[in-house]
């Protein structure tokens, strides 16, 4: 790559200031014809027409490698037949490429349109300058440029050469969406067809020449170490060739095969040093939890004076356990350090915190850690940790061997990061029809930026803003938080704080609403009847777009009419990652136990790009938090993690796989999150259900404890 001149440095600058601030660079050696067409970090044509879209966020199965070209192709006006997709690794060229909290769409649909649309108006201006006829009267279309009075039409690649000449426009038109060709189409995806034939490559698929496997052995109580080993018995067995201390707490086996390290290890003779957790247990935490909510708590949201109102009270309490995400791939990362650099093949969410992390680690400068970003078996926030990625460098440059470290299923669950667990005080005081007039919510829970060294200004942890935010334009309406401390390593899950937000708030809106003896979706929706704007730190909610959710999923759901015998359901509406959610869950009760049949999901995200890619987003996320709020617990036992496989940390069947009805409100507002909004409605919509069918209000999770 050839190094920026300073007028090319002054022309990014004014291109930033343009608004193309990630991802976007000029051609280099410009002014000098180029036979490749790259007017930005995302796009690259070629003179024999390959039209290739660099994806800077990582794929776990949410479709952003489709989604995201889509977006800049419809602004290129690029026959989608021709699109290929390239995989970014860590990268200055895209600002930070972390995926998560639901943004992939979010902060990628201004950058990639204005990429796309910068690249179309070049490639016109080329046609224009080739055929030496006015500008105006050349349009793009799939994949073309045609002239307007005369025959005259040239492919992207034919014109890739004299566009690469031309300069970047800092403000290129965009189109308006009642233009679009491609977004909002169920175009199918990119992956899908490798995935199928099984030539995906994931980080757990990937094999390098000379490389070794390995797996460690950890302490099993928190916040321990190594006291010494005895590696004889793991020498003994045939194609193990290295066993060595990782850190301070672990001990690496590397062998030939998966099967010979994991044997080593079994035979390893490790002395542990428990540490200071070795009688942490989980009745502790939650009494810790307890405890602390009668601390003073900070503010996050304030609406008039709840102390000062005056009415019937009603109050309850709610509780929430450690959850592990559990993907189904677990941890693995494969490294080559050799010397003066460092080759990772990562399934990462986070491969600049990857990159950076292993530099530090193995004593190289960042830009010589060189990171693949491969294909991931689900991630759910998991893999916004990079430990697997940094055990891998390190027991590289021990054998000064690329290597891969494998994690188990008991290691994933075992030594992992976890939501945290919560605890909710909630009450209210109801005027004379039984609407409230005054909402607390205090929110009790150990903080994960805290734990790390980063809590937020006023003891506030800085996730609450996107995950906690108000729901209902009450009055007089106050969320407060309580940060406590936890040494059991904590990690953002899927929804993270607003599962537990959501689940506290929406159980307790319909204990309200059965206490004022009116229906539980009618009680919300007269609580959203007013417009009305909340701001919430730096974002804006606005009550009629949920209540748009609520009205349309009451149409879809059928509220207004007669279940058959046996059946009950309950609803939730919640919003967090700048959209609005709402669920309606229909269940049986079999042998004491829910059983569900049907979940109905109407989601406000603005902009749909893709409705397929939406609707499994959304499937895939209910099917998620069903499995979490029926079964899902961490518990702490002597200091360690009790749970360590799918039997006991059990997964949704097949079989208990409900019906999930999704549907989108058509909307021209930019895109916001969709990958974590299914979640939190889910637990409070069942729990609402089961009271329907037994009168029997769950106040803590799982269901099925």
């Amino acid at each position: 790559m050839s190094p920026l001149s300073r007028r090319e440095f002054v022309a990014i600058g004014a291109a930033a200031g343009a608004g193309l601030v990630i991802g976007f660079y000029l051609p280099h050696d410009a002014g000098s014809k180029r036979d490749s067409f790259s007017p930005n970090a995302y796009l690259r044509i070629t003179p024999d027409n390959k039209v290739t879209i660099v994806v800077a966020r990582s794929e776990m199965g949410q479709g952003v490698r489709t989604a995201l070209p889509m977006i800049l192709a419809e602004e290129l006006e690029a026959d989608w037949k021709q699109i290929e997709i390239e995989q970014a690794g860590a990268s200055t060229l895209f600002g930070d490429q972390t995926t998560g909290g639901s943004a992939s769409i979010h902060t990628c649909w201004d950058p990639m349109r204005k990429a796309g649309a910068a690249a179309r108006e070049m490639l016109i201006s080329a046609a224009a300058l080739t055929w030496g006829v006015p500008r105006s009267a050349c349009t793009a279309e799939n994949g073309r440029i045609q002239h307007a009075t005369s025959s005259r039409s040239a492919s992207y690649g034919e014109l890739a050469g004299q566009a690469a000449t031309l300069p970047v426009p800092t403000d290129p038109p965009l189109k308006q969406s009642k233009d679009y060709k491609l977004v909002g189409q169920r175009l199918p995806r990119l992956d899908s067809p490798a995935k199928v034939k099984g030539e995906a490559v994931f980080g757990i698929d990937v094999r390098v020449p000379g490389m070794k496997l390995a797996v460690l052995s950890r302490c099993p109580t928190i916040g321990g170490k190594v006291s010494g080993f005895d590696d004889k018995d793991s020498k003994k067995i045939s194609g193990v060739s290295y066993v060595g201390k990782v850190g301070e707490s672990a001990v690496a086996v590397v062998a030939g095969s998966v099967w010979a390290a994991m044997e080593g290890r079994r035979v390893l003779n490790v002395t542990w040093d428990d540490g200071p957790n070795k009688n942490l247990n989980t009745a502790t935490v939650i009494t810790s939890l307890r405890q602390a909510a009668s601390r003073k708590a900070a503010s996050i949201y304030l609406a008039g004076d709840p102390a000062k109102t005056s009415g019937r009270h009603i109050s309850a309490e709610y509780e929430l356990p450690f959850m592990a995400h559990a993907p189904m791939e677990p941890g693995n990362c494969t490294a080559h350090y050799q010397g003066t650099k460092c080759e990772l093949w990562a399934p990462t969410q986070v491969p600049q915190d990857c990159r950076d992390a292993v530099a530090q680690a193995v004593g190289l400068d960042p830009d010589q850690v060189k990171v693949n970003v491969t294909l991931m078996g689900g991630g759910f926030g998991r893999r916004l940790e990079h430990d697997y990625a940094v055990e891998a460098a390190l027991v590289s440059k021990a054998i000064r061997a690329p290597v891969k470290v494998l994690w188990t299923r008991e290691d994933d669950m075992r030594f992992s990061t976890y939501r945290p667990a919560s605890f909710h005080q909630l009450s209210a005081t109801l005027d004379g029809s039984g609407f409230p007039i005054a909402l607390t919510h205090r929110i009790v829970a150990p903080s994960i930026s805290g734990q790390r060294g980063q809590p937020g200004p006023n003891n506030l942890d800085p996730d609450l803003p996107d995950e906690a935010g108000p729901v209902y334009g009450i009055s007089n309406y106050s969320i407060e938080y309580v940060m406590i401390e936890t040494p059991v390593p904590l990690g953002w899950m899927r929804s993270v704080y607003a599962l537990q937000a959501a689940f506290a708030l929406e159980s307790f809106i319909d204990e309200l609403a059965v206490a004022a003896g009116k229906d539980p979706l009618e009680y919300r929706l007269h609580l959203l009847a007013k417009d009305q704007d909340l701001q919430f730190f730096t974002t804006t909610w606005h009550t009629a777009r949920m209540r748009g959710v609520l009205q349309t999923i009451a149409e879809k759901a059928g509220w207004d009419k007669p279940l058959p015998a046996g059946r009950y359901r309950g609803a939730a509406c919640f919003g967090c990652f700048d959209s609005y959610m709402a669920e309606v869950v229909e269940i049986s009760m079999e042998n004491g136990q829910p059983r569900v049949h049907r979940v109905v999901a109407v989601v406000d995200c603005g902009q749909v790009v893709n409705p397929s890619i939406l609707e499994q987003q959304i499937q895939g996320g209910i099917v998620y938090a069903l499995a979490n709020a029926l079964r899902a617990r961490i518990t702490i036992k002597n200091g360690g993690v009790v749970e360590g496989n799918f039997d006991d940390y059990a997964p949704l069947r097949m079989e208990e796989t409900p019906a999930v009805e999704v549907y989108a409100v058509p909307s021209a507002e930019a895109p916001t999150g969709i990958g974590e909004p299914s979640v939190p409605p889910l637990a409070p919509a069942l729990c609402n259900a089961i009271y329907a069918a037994t009168k029997k209000r769950i106040r803590a999770l799982p269901v099925l404890s």
